[in-house]
C-alpha cells in the first residue's frame, strides 16, 4: 500500500517510512527516513548498506565467480542529495502503541519540563500563615538600612544589624579552634 498523500508533497509523506535509496556508485541503503531537505539530503535510521561485489578473475579461469551482495549495518546515516539516484518504499512506518506501553516512567533519567518559575505565594505565606521577617535581603535587594533591627532579633556581630541565618554564624565545620 503506498503512503498517503499529504499537503507537503511526496517526500513529506515518506517521513518515518522504510526506504531503499540507491546512490550513484551502485550502493543501496535501506533505512527509516527521518528527515530530508531541499537538496534531497536524507537522514536514515537503522540503516543497512548493500553493495554488489564481483570477485576478481583468477589467471587461467575463463569467467569470474558469481556476483555477491555484501550487507553492512551502519545505524544512523546522512546521505548527500547530490549522490541519490533513486528512492523506493520498502515498508510502512513502525507501528506505535496507542496505550503508551513504551513510555518511560517518571523519575531520574526522564526529562520533563520544569514549568515557568516558582509558584505565586500570598503575601502572608502559604495558607495565610504569617512568616517572620527575612533575616537577610533577597539577591539584588539592598537590605534594611544600617542599624535597623526587626523586632525579636537580638544583636549580631558588630556591623551587622541582625544575626546571620542559622548555620552561618561561625567557621565552617572542621575549622573549629582546638579546645583549650
Amino acid at each position: 500500500m503506498p503512503p498517503p498523500k499529504s499537503k507537503g508533497g511526496k517526500m513529506l509523506s515518506l517521513v518515518n517510512w522504510r526506504l531503499k535509496v540507491t546512490i550513484n556508485d551502485g550502493r543501496a541503503f535501506v533505512g527509516q527516513m527521518l528527515a530530508f531537505d531541499r537538496h534531497m539530503n536524507l537522514v536514515l535510521a537503522e540503516c543497512e548498506e548493500f553493495r554488489r561485489v564481483r570477485p576478481k578473475k583468477k589467471p587461467g579461469e575463463s569467467e569470474a565467480g558469481p556476483v555477491q551482495e555484501m550487507k553492512r549495518t551502519l545505524g544512523l546515516v546522512i546521505l548527500r542529495g547530490e549522490t541519490v539516484v533513486s528512492l523506493s518504499v520498502e515498508g510502512p512506518p513502525p507501528v506505535t502503541d496507542d496505550d503508551k506501553k513504551n513510555v518511560m516512567p517518571f523519575g531520574p533519567g526522564r526529562g520533563v519540563p520544569a514549568g515557568r518559575g516558582m509558584p505565586m505565594m500570598p503575601p502572608g505565606g502559604p495558607g495565610g500563615i504569617a512568616r517572620p521577617p527575612m533575616p537577610f535581603a533577597p539577591p539584588g535587594m539592598p537590605g534594611p538600612p544600617p542599624g535597623f533591627r526587626p523586632p525579636g532579633f537580638p544583636a549580631g556581630p558588630p556591623g551587622m544589624p541582625f544575626p546571620p541565618p542559622p548555620g552561618f554564624g561561625g567557621p565552617p565545620p572542621g575549622f573549629q579552634p582546638p579546645p583549650q
